[in-house]
């Protein structure tokens, strides 16, 4: 990519203290959080005990008793339900940030200088798959003097990513292997129990293997919404979960889970319009 997107993001940010906020969040969440070292950050998930996914989030450690989650807008409340749910006389508390937003770069000038002038609490490098970048998180984030809102263009880009979003590819009923990446980027194998577990350790020893992994589709039309039905020889495959007109390519690219009999790169419709069925990117890369 040789562009760069900006986009002003709707984003929640969950503050979590107490003495015992390092070791409580160990045993609710995916990641090792004792392996977190001060200022550094990693993906992670909170899963139902069943093992479908509750929250995917980015966690930030400011300090040896503070971190910070921010994850898609409209779903702190229930994140911090879910870890107030299975707290137990322990020194760990939950608070919303409320007024943050995040300012999200990618393309080839993520790292620009142009950034230094935004006034942001956080500063995390991203890599999606083929488009690296910066977010940038805080009260007062804005846009830099000059640059343009893509809005539009970054949902392109973030749905070419095959990066999932909270209430579409991720919902309560999402096993975290169904998307490309998720486990490799959010998940250690090498920390101590936590809520969830057995489903994630299940699918991963038995390769991956899932009943409705995402998929990226190419669509040769336009007027595609989220819901659309996705066919393969007639038969019904899937549903499209996020969809966005593509102008440099002419097409709509769409994100939905997609049966595993269909093997990419595989010809579909969609609502009637011919489509074809694609690995996501993150398949062979990490989030």
């Amino acid at each position: 990519m040789t562009a760069t997107v900006a986009a002003l993001v709707p984003r929640d940010v969950v503050r979590a203290t107490g003495a015992d906020a390092a070791t409580f969040l160990q045993g609710q969440i995916s990641q090792d959080v004792e392996a977190v070292e001060v200022g550094a950050s990693t993906w992670s998930l909170v899963l139902a005990p069943q093992g479908k996914v509750e929250a995917w989030f980015r966690l930030t450690r400011l300090g040896d008793d503070e971190f910070v989650a921010d994850l898609d807008a409209g779903f702190a409340e229930a994140l911090v339900a879910r870890l107030e749910r299975f707290k137990l006389r322990v020194d760990a508390a939950f608070e919303i940030l409320e007024g943050w937003r995040m300012l999200s770069i990618r393309g080839s000038s993520g790292g620009s200088n142009d950034l230094d002038a935004v006034r942001a609490e956080l500063r995390a490098p991203v890599a999606w798959p083929g488009f690296d970048g910066v977010d940038l998180l805080g009260p007062e984030v804005c846009l830099p003097a000059g640059a343009e809102d893509k809005t539009a263009a970054m949902e392109v880009v973030r749905i070419r990513a095959g990066w999932p979003v909270m209430g579409r590819e991720l919902t309560e009923r999402t096993i975290p292997a169904e998307i490309a990446g998720l486990v490799e980027s959010s998940v250690s194998f090498t920390k101590g129990c936590y809520t969830g577990q057995e489903l994630v350790a299940r699918i991963d020893s038995r390769g991956g293997n899932v009943p409705r992994p995402v998929r990226l589709l190419e669509i040769r039309g336009d007027g595609v919404s989220p819901g659309a039905g996705i066919t393969v020889d007639g038969r019904a495959v899937g549903e499209v979960t996020s969809a966005a007109a593509d102008p440099a390519s002419g097409t709509t690219v769409a994100l939905g889970p997609v049966h595993r009999r269909v093997e990419p790169p595989a010809s579909a419709e969609v609502d009637g319009i011919p489509a074809t069925v694609l690995a996501t990117p993150a398949s062979s890369k990490s989030m």
